[in-house]
């Protein structure tokens, strides 16, 4: 989705950092072989989220929704040598298709893929984290933050992918089967008015919140 009209949505691409060869690449086989590919970060929310990892520098990574592994490709490259990345995601089948892209890169030992149910495997992460981003199921963002915040260091940053839903957030009704919609504004409210974060709602694709915690 565009907030902005598509010829400049284009500038703006066209005027930003180029996409790796390996995201190339990574993007090229997710859109031939994977379903819903458009799940993809893609070439300029890839290189915002690296951008945002370079500045931050982040020794340790949490990532709540690997897909195909083009986000954590993104945000390994802000983070120091001795760092790790870990990725969460439940879908068993795209775990080798994401390992053989993490292997190609130059960040393949430093990062961990965890499969399963992400709130059950955050309890049992022995780490604390300088940058968290969330990228799954909307139904379990609010459940998401409470699982990662006391896991955030103090200065640390919380990036939540599609909090604006193609526009969704503005409806005050809704079908019974859709659960995301009313879990991403309960989400946003709680991001608002939560006292150990300060947030930023970003429109970028279908909107990109900033978090600090405090």
């Amino acid at each position: 989705m565009h907030f902005i009209p598509e010829k400049l949505d284009d500038y703006v691409v066209a005027h930003s950092e180029n996409e790796p060869e390996l995201l190339q690449e990574l993007n090229r086989e997710t859109y031939q072989k994977i379903l819903q590919p458009r799940m993809l970060s893609g070439h300029y929310q890839g290189r915002i989220l690296s951008m945002i990892s370079k500045l931050v520098n982040p020794k340790n990574i949490l990532e709540i929704g690997t897909y195909t592994g083009y986000s954590a490709l993104c945000l390994a490259e802000g983070m120091q040598a001795s760092g790790e990345l870990h990725t969460i995601d439940v879908n068993e089948e795209l775990y080798d298709f994401s390992r053989k892209y993490f292997d190609k890169s130059g960040y393949g030992k430093q990062i961990v893929q965890h499969l399963g149910n992400a709130l059950e495997i955050i309890p049992k992460l022995d780490k604390t984290f300088d940058l968290i981003f969330i990228d799954a199921d909307k139904e379990n963002y609010p459940n998401y933050f409470d699982a990662i915040i006391d896991k955030l260091n103090t200065g640390g940053i919380i990036l939540s992918d599609n909090v604006l839903w193609s526009g969704k957030i503005l409806e005050t009704s809704f079908k019974k089967e859709d659960t995301s919609t009313p879990a991403l504004i309960e989400y946003n409210r709680l991001l608002k008015n939560d006292k150990r974060v300060e947030t930023v709602v970003l429109p970028i694709r279908d909107g990109l919140t900033i978090s600090r915690k405090l």
